[in-house]
């Protein structure tokens, strides 16, 4: 076992969702990009890769900026989630108080 929690595992694996190294294809079960998996011929791997939408290639032109703007979108939800979160801890201690 690599002893890592559940939330670090987590964390990983929507890293690799972001950066479409691995596709999510329900809850738990992720599959790898095409252009990273092993093939047992090259004529597989060609056929494989041409068979994918043009945007998930790894090398396809602005990848990176796709990447770093969806990272950005989810840094920015997480950041909304948080100040929610304070907002209703804020009333709930003026409830107590008054």
């Amino acid at each position: 076992m690599l002893h890592l929690s559940r939330a670090a595992v987590n964390a990983a694996m929507r890293d690799l969702d972001l950066a479409q190294l691995v596709m999510k294809q329900r809850a738990g079960i992720y599959q790898i990009n095409a252009m990273l998996a092993p093939y047992l011929s090259p004529e597989d791997a060609v056929a494989a890769i041409k068979a994918m939408p043009a945007e998930q290639r790894l090398n396809s032109p602005g990848f990176v900026d796709r990447y770093k703007s969806a990272a950005a979108a989810y840094q920015d939800q997480l950041e909304t989630k948080r100040r929610e979160r304070d907002k209703r801890k804020r009333r709930q201690v003026l409830k107590a108080v008054s």
